[in-house]
């Protein structure tokens, strides 16, 4: 076969050098031209990492015993001879920055997934990378000011299988500068000055949410190929709000940073809470910021007792599956059950909420109720079966307002029910009992007591505590309240007016641990009936105005852009199949019933809609048997997109 030139450019030689010029053949495969180039080149070093990139097709030549006539390379080709890990500047959600070296060449999961390891983040496919949001350059660039935290030195190969010493990284341990990284990213922040948090993109409406969620890179195509460039900006954030076994234990820098971005989340109005839950996400924001300066975070661990523990832990979940037939037996013979007055209310659009009260009864996973107590031995008026439904609190301590939101599961879309408890007492056992229902578990399980003191825990940080907080208020006289809540409660109270409601606050949360005060903040951050939504702007088949979808871990939900009305909600357990046509970009989605959605997509491309749904489905798959090995080509069979070219 003919030989013919091949011009490539080595990276290694400098900008202005020429491009390296080798004889090939058609039958040559790419690992004997990358042979070649380094002989030619005579320079002494470790070339393990470096691969050619065509700029033309914009792809890597990672197959090295693919001939260049597989590929179908010619003399006109423009090859690069370049480095695959290159330094790139990382956004994180406690809003610092760190320079790192990532793989430009592996679709952006491994990327994320490299990542992770070398910040000592766990389950890394709950994170990926998105594109910032554009920053109007003012006169002073405080670029020049920014502290960045260096991470390029750290060798791959610590990377790629890496070493625990002290419960971190062996890498963060080499110097103090080190240290002080993983500091950063295991400690939680001061809260911010009130200026910082005003000066900050705050999403003004949904439409503004979803513009944001056009950003997010395609996780099946690598960073060349996404035009992101050497020592480019990228924000890594928790994307699918699905947070597996989160352990303070084993995940410090990961619940740092998640509840990083739940603060934000918050202080910049990402999504809504009441004042009431605004002034404890206040005090537990105080609370976690005092005790972090005054006992940081234990990064040592006891690695034989944390594998005891471990041990243990397995052999109690293998002798409960053995017990379980007999243990289920048993309970099925003493299912106990609750019996009570309630109120009900089924929300229909243009009506007004008239709650209207029944006798309950609550029994295995199912709720019946009739019009008294005394017709209770009879067919119910209705009965309503739990199992996969929504269960959401709408509660306010002070007004004492004791409500919980069901979304039933139907044909046609999700159904809404509240239903309303006289107390506390009340309130805690039947909200105790849904969540556990909606889990498919009964009234039996043995979780139900703690579920119960778990909402009773919950209902008590709500409660003001006014006795004590004059006390509270004269010893913490320098709290900067304006840091702890968003905007619009600067602009609603002074300081001097907030400082005593979160003082009352900070009472309920005054004696929890730091690990505790964050789980704490994060599962009411889980609770608020927005939470966990991305938006998306689209338009359904068939209709002529722009809507609002929302994607949730485990429905979508359709939203009126207009008055901001949810229109139908969709679970994803109901769901038969979906498709993108990529040539239209409209995604369609079949579900049980014959129901058939379609849309195009505004805002975002129709690829990241259909790497959400995806993904949230591969997160439903995750199991503590395969939590160790992640199934990456389920995530990409899932999530990739097949574009026509």
């Amino acid at each position: 076969m003919a030989a013919w030139d091949l011009s490539v450019t080595v990276e290694d030689l400098g900008p202005d050098a020429p491009p390296v010029t080798i004889s090939v053949a058609s039958d040559l495969h790419v690992g004997g031209v990358i042979v070649k180039l380094v002989e030619k080149t005579q320079i002494k070093r470790d070339w393990s990492d470096h691969a050619l990139w065509w700029d033309q097709k914009k792809m890597w030549l990672l197959r090295t015993a693919w001939t260049l006539e597989k590929y179908g390379i010619h003399a006109d080709a423009r090859l690069i001879f370049m480095p695959q890990h290159r330094p790139l500047k990382l956004d994180l959600p406690n809003g610092k920055t760190v320079r790192l070296r990532a793989c430009f060449s592996d679709p952006v999961f491994q990327t994320v997934m490299g990542i992770c390891r070398q910040l000592n983040i766990r389950h890394p496919e709950e994170l990926s990378l998105l594109r910032p949001v554009e920053e109007k350059k003012k006169k002073k660039d405080k670029d020049l000011t920014e502290e960045i935290y260096d991470l390029t030195e750290v060798p791959l190969s610590s990377v790629s299988r890496p070493c625990l010493y002290n419960g971190m990284p062996a890498h963060f341990a080499e110097s103090e500068k080190m240290e002080a990284v993983y500091k950063m990213l295991s400690i939680t922040q001061t809260p911010p000055a009130p200026e910082v948090i005003t000066k900050q993109y705050r999403p003004a409406s949904v439409v503004d949410k979803a513009h944001i969620n056009g950003r997010w890179l395609d996780s099946s195509r690598c960073l060349m190929q996404q035009n992101i460039q050497e020592n480019d900006r990228l924000w890594l954030r928790f994307k699918y709000y699905t947070f597996y076994e989160l352990d303070p234990k084993y995940d410090v820098v990961r619940l740092t940073q998640l509840y990083e971005q739940a603060r934000w989340a918050i202080l910049l109005e990402d999504i809504d809470c009441t004042e009431e839950e605004m002034m404890l996400f206040g005090a537990l924001q105080y609370h976690i910021s005092k005790v972090s300066q005054s006992e940081p975070q234990a990064l040592s661990t006891n690695t034989a007792m944390d594998d005891l523990e471990s041990a243990l832990l397995s052999l109690e979940v293998k002798m409960e599956g053995e017990s379980s037939s007999a243990t289920e037996l048993l309970e099925t013979m003493t299912a106990p059950e609750l019996n009570d007055y309630l109120k009900i209310f089924r929300p229909k659009r243009l009506t007004l909420k008239g709650y209207k009260q029944y006798w309950f009864k609550f029994q295995d996973t199912s709720i019946a109720y009739f019009k008294s107590k005394e017709e209770s031995i009879g067919e119910p008026i209705q009965q309503i079966n739990l199992k996969g439904c929504e269960v959401a609190p709408d509660v306010n301590v002070a007004a004492q307002k004791f409500l919980i939101r069901l979304l039933i599961p139907a044909p046609e879309g999700m159904n809404e029910v509240f239903l309303r408890c006289e107390n506390e007492r009340q309130y805690a056992q039947w909200m105790a009992g849904c969540r556990l229902a909606s889990k498919g578990k009964s009234l039996a399980d043995s979780s139900f007591q703690s579920e119960i003191q778990s909402i009773r825990s919950f209902l008590a940080m709500q409660r003001n505590n006014s006795g004590s907080s004059s006390n509270a208020a004269s010893s913490d006289e320098s709290i900067n309240t304006h840091s702890l809540v968003s905007p619009r409660y600067h602009k609603k109270y002074k300081t001097k007016q907030l400082t005593p409601r979160i003082l009352d606050a900070y009472q309920n949360v005054a004696q929890l641990s730091l690990s505790d005060a964050l789980m704490r903040f994060l599962q009411i951050w889980q609770a608020l009936p927005d939470f966990g939504l991305s938006y998306v702007v689209v338009r359904f088949k068939g209709s002529r105005k722009d809507e609002v979808l929302g994607i949730a871990p485990n429905r979508l939900i359709r939203i009126d852009l207009g008055v901001g009305d949810v229109v139908k909600t969709w679970r994803y357990n109901n769901m038969k199949q979906w498709n993108v046509n990529w040539d239209i970009r409209q995604v369609a989605i079949e579900f049980e019933g014959n129901v058939n959605i379609a849309f195009s997509c505004v805002t975002a491309d129709c690829r990241i809609v259909h790497e959400f749904i995806g993904g949230y489905i591969f997160m439903s798959t995750r199991s503590r048997e395969k939590s160790d090995v992640l199934n990456q080509e389920l995530f990409h069979k899932l999530t990739g997109g097949h574009e026509a070219l």
